[in-house]
């Protein structure tokens, strides 16, 4: 994915209120003032990549803090079809545009192309697009993982390792299946008879789906049978056999009602209908009422039935899931596992053989992955050897090494020098080696102890791998550190090299580096209506040579002089 960072904004980070950087491809280079902002930079990208946001960098005053950046990307084809995936908007002309906010009260917030999504795929896309490096920040080269990945990429074995790594899963998952499978009898045989026990209690139970809510409903009604009886006999006499009955009292109104309409047949206009049709109402509820209680049932056997079948379904709930559903789906799982445990010699076999098959690809595959790496290893080699001549390591050593496992997957490696935990990359481990003085041997790369050899043995290895690497931006924060003079400017030259095939951002204190990049940036501290504020702007033409100047220790008629000289390129 050939990308360029085409913008940076910073809203209330640190000692930036508002800042809009907007900048072009190749090597671009930022200096300024210890304390100036430098790091605000370098901040802003690590929230974007999804590093931890600190609500104590929110600039003070300031409720919440914004970072967002435009990728302009060259054919966003392959990049919409994942954003698609992740469920997010594809870029629009060729934009990708990453956002994250944070709020001294609130939550974190991230989007992508304006749609919201989650820290971790705010990370994912950030590591396909900046690959970031600072003075202490070298564990990824140091890594023995990301070693391999580095020497994977100059051999170009990414699908065949893509391919080993998916049958070293299967096999994985086959030999689990099989160990399980041919664990010890005794404990087969107690699983077999729970597993027995399961299906055989659930199956006789013969759970219907939601039937424990029909059962429920007979059986209360069922156990409130007498009750319900004498309740529905009692308003059925109220009604009409008791002595006043309401249905006597009501005869007893009509009688008064007929003498009411005699003496004023037009007021009392529909009070007889009206009655009539209450008494009609009421006798037929005390004849419902009647066959409701004829019609309840006192049969105790069923109530101890119903009683049971409560009781059994509950049982089965509280041991195999919350609804009778997932009881079902319980027995039947059982009795899959049952069918799979007592046909085991059968299953037995045919894993072994899934095994053994899966074994020998392995082996194939893995002899490929190999075949690539160990002709790529010396290659890489001398070509990290010839960058390093460069970078002033006119005698040192550097080579690649990898160690056979003894096994795929075992714990430890057939050479006693070297012992790595198992991995699923490949039959082999890899260690970088590095000499940076004639005389001393070649140790592992992680146990350089000078920020400056290891700076350096990390910018030969990009430089090497820039055209194998797929991330667009690189940033070196400072990376130049404990460096100086003729080795600055060839640590430049590489970064002006690197900035042929990537965009690449360095943050730098050295005039010998600054000289060369493409464009150059200055981050300054400046006092405004009592409060500190970092800008960055361009330099170029006379302001950039007196830039580099003060970078060379003033800008004094010498240092502007060579400062110049610097940015000729005479130097």
């Amino acid at each position: 994915m050939l990308a360029t960072l085409a913008s940076l904004r910073i809203k209330n980070l640190a000692l930036v209120d508002d800042l809009t950087w907007e900048l072009q491809g190749g090597f671009v280079a930022v200096t300024g003032e210890t304390g100036a902002g430098k790091s605000v930079i370098l901040g802003a990208l690590k929230l974007l990549l999804g590093e931890r946001a600190d609500k104590t960098l929110i600039r003070t005053g300031a409720d919440a803090c914004t970072v967002e950046a435009v990728f302009r990307v060259d054919n966003p084809k392959g990049l919409d079809a994942q954003l698609v995936d992740l469920g997010l908007e594809p870029c629009e002309d060729g934009g990708l545009l990453l956002k994250r906010s944070f709020a001294q009260g609130g939550a974190n917030r991230q989007f992508v192309n304006g749609s919201a999504t989650t820290l971790t795929v705010l990370k994912q896309i950030g590591s396909e697009l900046v690959d970031l490096h600072g003075p202490h920040d070298h564990q990824s080269l140091l890594s023995a993982d990301k070693q391999l990945d580095l020497l994977d990429a100059f051999a170009h074995a990414g699908a065949t390792r893509a391919a080993y790594e998916t049958v070293f899963r299967r096999l994985h998952a086959l030999r689990a299946d099989a160990d399980e499978l041919g664990s010890t009898e005794n404990s087969v045989e107690r699983e077999l008879e729970l597993l027995r026990h399961q299906v055989r209690e659930i199956r006789d139970a013969d759970p219907k789906p939601d039937e424990d809510v029909e059962i429920s409903g007979r059986y209360r009604l069922a156990a409130n049978s007498k009750r319900l009886i004498e309740l529905s006999t009692g308003a059925a006499a109220e009604l009409n056999e008791s002595e006043p009955s309401v249905l006597s009292r009501l005869a007893e109104t009509g009688r008064m009602l007929r003498e009411v309409a005699r003496l004023d047949a037009a007021g009392a206009a529909g009070f007889l209908a009206a009655h009539q049709s209450a008494v009609v109402e009421l006798e037929e509820l005390a004849r419902s009422l009647a066959r409701y209680a004829e019609g309840m049932d006192l049969d105790p056997k069923q109530l101890a039935a119903l009683e049971d079948r409560v009781t059994l379904l509950e049982s089965l709930k509280r041991k195999y899931g919350g609804e009778l559903t997932a009881v079902v789906a319980h027995a039947d799982d059982a009795e899959k596992r049952l069918n799979r445990i007592e046909n085991r010699g059968d299953e037995l076999a045919r894993l072994r053989k899934l095994v053994a098959e899966a074994d020998t690809e392995l082996r194939k595959t893995g002899g490929q992955l190999t075949a690539l790496r160990a002709k790529a290893a010396p290659e890489l080699s001398t070509d990290v050897r010839a960058q390093l001549r460069e970078l002033g390591f006119k005698k040192s050593e550097f080579e690649i090494r990898l160690a056979k496992l003894a096994q795929p997957g075992a714990k430890g490696l057939e050479s006693a020098e070297f012992v790595f935990a198992p991995r699923s990359s490949g039959l082999e481990a890899v260690e970088f080696l590095f000499a940076p003085n004639p005389g001393e041997p070649a140790k592992p790369l992680r146990s350089i102890a000078s920020s400056g050899e290891i700076s350096r043995v990390m910018l030969a290895v990009k430089s090497v791998l820039a055209k194998h690497d797929a991330v667009p931006l690189l940033v070196f924060d400072e990376i130049d550190a404990n460096v100086g003079g003729e080795i600055a400017v060839k640590v430049g030259a590489r970064m002006r090299e690197l900035g042929r095939s990537h965009q690449v951002l360095c943050i730098t204190h050295l005039p010998q580096v600054a000289a060369q990049a493409a464009s150059h940036f200055v981050v300054e501290k400046q006092f405004e209506g009592e409060r500190t504020h970092s800008r960055l702007f361009e330099v170029s033409g006379p302001a950039r040579v007196k830039e580099i100047a003060r970078m060379l220790g003033g800008a004094n008629e010498s240092s502007l002089a060579l400062a110049k000289t610097l940015l000729e390129g005479k130097a």
